[in-house]
């Protein structure tokens, strides 16, 4: 079930002020398309005259593809903070994959992604054709459903019909995004059934970062979400709870992630 931004804002900085100022609506896929995508998502903002809107992203580590009047582009999984300047108005359609879910596409490893765009149309073929369609329904008002109709039939042409390895890293990627007890890399190996080093290079080749990043991550955002709702947090047991050996551990990757402590993040409210 795809959640609505009001009850899972993760990897949205301070999305109280993002969402007085743009409007964020997510669409499941298909089924069939499912087995690949997580979510459809569409950003659409109308600011006045002169007026600006910078809003801080702490992707997730899977692939974004972002459609715009422009063109689409393929981003891979981006470790530092991601920035995204708003004026006047726009519409853009983004689809995200599941963890590992574009490594069928890519053809290759995952890892030449990392940190990097690229146009959609290197990857996909017959991508002119659909950027154009969707660039027209984006400007031309189409509702959310049908624009992702449109790319949702694009995409089930392209899916493998057999099953392929790297589902499997996707099973275990989503288990670190929901599995508070995997803490640690040996943890999720156990969970694989593969050494350590073959976990990495598994998570290497169909994710584009390593296990240990992907848990961090994770970890990260439940402390942004707390922090996000103003809940009385008690670091140092969140700390624990996280799997940090202490708060210090918690609040030196939360700061060098999001660019404050966790305790200033909360502090600061809507802006």
């Amino acid at each position: 079930m795809v959640e609505p931004v009001e009850r899972d804002s993760r990897g949205i900085l301070h999305p109280g002020a993002g969402l007085e100022r743009f409007r964020l609506a997510r669409v499941a896929p298909s089924r069939t398309v499912a087995r690949f995508v997580d979510r459809y998502w569409l950003t659409s903002w109308s600011l006045p005259a002169g007026g600006r809107h910078e809003q801080v992203v702490l992707v997730h580590p899977v692939v974004n593809v972002v459609f715009e009047p422009a063109g689409a582009t393929i981003g891979g999984v981006r470790r530092e903070r991601f920035t995204r300047e708003l004026t006047g108005a726009g519409r853009v359609l983004g689809v995200m994959f599941r963890p590992a879910g574009f490594r069928p596409f890519l053809g290759g490893p995952m890892s030449t992604l990392t940190d990097t765009a690229v146009p959609l149309s290197t990857v996909l073929p017959g991508a002119a054709a659909l950027e154009r369609a969707v660039a027209d329904a984006l400007a031309g008002g189409v509702p959310d459903a049908e624009i992702v109709s449109l790319v949702d039939r694009a995409l089930t042409a392209h899916l493998p019909a057999e099953r392929q390895q790297s589902e499997d890293t996707t099973v275990w990627a989503e288990r670190i995004a929901t599995d508070r007890e995997l803490r640690r890399v040996d943890d999720v190996a156990r969970l694989a059934g593969l050494s350590v080093r073959g976990l990495q290079r598994r998570f290497a080749d169909h994710v584009g970062i390593g296990p240990k990043w992907m848990i961090r991550r994770y970890r990260l955002y439940e402390v942004a979400e707390r922090a996000a709702r103003h809940e009385t947090v008690d670091w140092a047991a969140l700390a624990t709870e996280l799997g940090y050996a202490d708060q210090a551990h918690l609040v030196r990757d939360f700061t060098a992630a999001v660019g404050e402590p966790p305790a200033r993040y909360a502090g600061r409210g809507p802006r």
